[in-house]
């Protein structure tokens, strides 16, 4: 894994953690460390590659609710973390260009807050109902693009790219602009340029029950 990933990965944790409001990442393991403290989740790592402390960490842990999330494949994480772990859904490590912002589909209209790096994009039809949104963080000449959500009813029309078209409205010249996407996500993302850096694999001990 090179040092430029290793580089964007701890900077689009920190431009993520602004987007979420979160604690910024600190150094652990040979990675990075965010104490989100939420219901579901008490703790997340980051790990740019499969570095000897990643093992030793998942050994430590014995609880549910401890994300460790890996620029590798799941082969790779699953050969790092204990038995009985799980994986969620593949994502990837995305990489692209600003996006330029277009006409928006009659019938909508765009709400678009910013406080300082942070900035959430709402877009509701004219009756009043969702139809889409997303976050963005802005750290160390890094955007980070962040739970882009287009429901299912008002899918098709584009609201995806304007959301993010106005969330990247945000960053400053040269920020490189960096998202982590589902697979459906990344289909949309190849559509309009965008590139894939890495696999990125999460894995943690579930629930019991």
């Amino acid at each position: 894994m090179s040092a430029l990933l290793d580089s964007v990965i701890r900077d689009w944790a920190t431009a993520r953690s602004v987007a979420r409001g979160l604690p910024v990442p600190v150094a652990d393991h040979g990675g990075w460390r965010v104490d989100t403290r939420s219901p579901g989740e008490e703790c997340r790592y980051f790990f740019a590659a499969p570095v000897p402390g990643l093992a030793a960490l998942a050994a430590t842990i014995d609880r549910p609710r401890v994300f460790i999330k890996l620029c590798d494949t799941r082969e790779v994480l699953a050969r790092l973390v204990p038995a009985g772990w799980v994986f969620e859904v593949d994502t990837w490590v995305m990489e692209g260009a600003p996006i330029a912002r277009g006409g928006l589909a009659p019938g909508y209209r765009v709400d678009r807050t910013q406080e300082g790096e942070r900035v959430e994009v709402r877009i509701v039809a004219d009756d009043g109902t969702f139809a889409a949104s997303g976050y963005g963080g802005r750290a160390s000449g890094v955007f980070a693009y962040d739970r882009i959500v287009t429901d299912d009813r008002h899918r098709r029309l584009g609201l995806g790219r304007a959301v993010m078209a106005l969330l990247g409205e945000a960053a400053s010249p040269g920020d490189r602009h960096v998202l982590v996407a589902t697979a459906m996500g990344r289909a949309l993302y190849e559509s309009i340029g965008w590139c894939v850096r890495s696999d990125y694999t999460t894995a943690f001990i579930p629930e019991p029950g």
